[in-house]
């Protein structure tokens, strides 16, 4: 072997380098026709220069996010179950055929926004109940699941197979034993490493399982991208929830590297659970190919059992419109008085950036509450690259130092909210499929807002000056991991 090397090394090394400039220059041509934005297309052609074979190899994987095959069968398959899907109520159909609803003028943009062609309407009668800690909503789902006569479906982006999987998979067993249906939905890559014990020991029971996007399919080359980030849990067509809590041990504060977990889920009864079924089941069709319908599914309310206007809102990269990230854009302008977001991750877009810092300029009490010990290293850095540019601009930055702040909510004025699973980050708003609920309730966001303010008692206001005096490699860190807001 050592005699082959030393008389080719000269024609191996060539032939290499002819590769690595052919799959430099093809991948360069790919992120110059696939990029429309600028800074993303500058990011990953530097990726790909600077990074000989690993830069093409890193935008396969995570940069890739054109409509490919999944997206475009996802769409098929969206079409085809809406028009088999009988028995759903105008509510629950998306489009611009349902009943309007009256709502404060000033939110009509909103509503239209959120409305949009594959969009839902908002609507009446809504009763909303927040949890703003594990323990108290993992009890209220388990109860739903027990309380089930019909069916319960259940998706979540990370379901592990510790002690809270084990009392999920236990309520999920139980009710398929007694002869509910049970539809559980996951995604591949979050619950890479739940038990396939617990899978079997459900799907023995009578319940069905599957993953979303099985990341070992070589239809979806690999994709790490493209995730479903929903969580979603509705029992017999009227008990819905949604939010950013998982499935797992730490969302209860019981994993010492994370320690105190803080997070926001939420219960729906109304009609507004017709438009969150109408989400899992269009994911579970794309995943099983089961067409799923019925009146069933799709029972009739019970006649006003809140006072919440409720608009479900949902996104992902199967759709051109960007519903969530549009509505997060049209709330800041909406502003007049407060602007208040919690989101662990925080790489918001151009577009986000200058509407945060118009509305702090325009005299708005803007705050962000983030993050103080990071989970994932890169967001976060690439998070404090642009603080001192709002800043600047009259925003208020807070890092909580409790645990973690895993909350996913905007408050404006103390009218409206949109809560549910979707960071304020490029990778939410534009990749992932995303589920939120934008609440039009003064109450509902009064409670939202105690508890922003009781979470800044446990948080550090980021000193604009002391913040530019931070060491240059910590800037020069942040830099670099800017070039890579595009997939964070």
């Amino acid at each position: 072997m050592d005699a082959f090397f030393d008389r080719f090394w000269q024609d191996i090394a060539g032939w290499l380098l002819l590769l690595e400039v052919v799959v430099t220059a093809g991948t360069l041509l790919a992120v110059l026709h696939l990029k429309r934005e600028p800074m993303s297309a500058i990011a990953w052609c530097l990726t790909v220069i600077l990074l000989p074979l690993v830069g093409p190899l890193l935008f396969l994987v995570f940069g890739y996010q054109t409509v490919t095959r999944p997206i475009v069968r996802r769409k098929t398959r969206k079409k085809a179950y809406r028009s088999i899907a009988a028995g759903a109520p105008l509510e629950a159909k998306p489009g611009d055929d349902a009943p309007p609803v009256v709502v404060p003028r000033r939110w009509e943009v909103l509503v239209r926004l959120g409305h949009h062609a594959d969009g839902y309407p908002v609507t009446p009668g809504n009763r909303v109940e927040l949890y703003h800690h594990g323990e108290p909503a993992y009890a209220a789902m388990l109860t739903a699941i027990d309380a089930a006569k019909h069916h319960v479906h259940i998706e979540f982006f990370i379901f592990r197979g510790d002690g809270s999987g084990r009392r999920f998979i236990t309520a999920l067993v139980a009710a398929a034993r007694r002869g509910v249906e049970v539809r559980f939905l996951y995604d591949s890559l979050g619950s890479h490493g739940m038990s396939r014990r617990l899978v079997r020991e459900l799907v023995d029971a009578g319940g069905k399982v599957t993953g979303f996007l099985p990341l070992l399919n070589p239809i979806y080359r690999f994709r790490v991208n493209l995730r479903n980030h929903r969580k979603i849990v509705i029992t017999d067509g009227r008990v819905g929830f949604t939010g950013g809590l998982n499935v797992g041990d730490e969302y209860l504060g019981k994993v010492e590297h994370f320690g105190y977990w803080r997070d926001t889920f939420l219960r729906l009864e109304g009609p507004a659970v017709e438009s969150l079924q109408r989400v899992f089941l269009e994911d579970w069709h794309y995943a099983t190919e089961e067409p799923v319908r019925g009146p069933k599914y799709y029972p009739e309310p019970v006649p006003h059992p809140g006072t919440s206007l409720v608009q479900i809102v949902h996104s992902g990269p199967d759709a051109e419109y960007k519903a969530i990230r549009e509505t997060y854009f049209a709330g800041i302008l909406r502003g007049r008085k407060r602007v208040w977001i919690a989101s662990p991750y925080f790489v918001p877009d151009s577009g986000l950036r200058d509407a945060l810092i118009l509305a702090g300029r325009a005299g708005v009490d803007v705050r962000y509450l983030g993050l103080f010990r990071p989970d994932h290293w890169l967001a976060f850095l690439a998070a404090r690259y642009y603080w001192a540019e709002l800043m600047a601009a009259g925003v208020k930055v807070y890092q909580y130092g409790r645990g973690i702040m895993h909350s996913k909510y905007m408050l404006v004025d103390g009218e409206w909210a949109s809560v549910g699973t979707a960071n304020f980050d490029n990778r939410s708003l534009l990749l992932n499929y995303e589920v939120n609920a934008m609440v039009y309730n003064p109450v509902v966001v009064a409670e939202l807002e105690e508890h922003f303010l009781r979470d800044l008692e446990w948080a550090v206001r980021i000193d604009p000056e002391q913040f530019a005096r931070r060491p240059f490699i910590a800037k020069l860190a942040e830099n670099a991991a800017r070039l890579l807001s595009p997939v964070l």
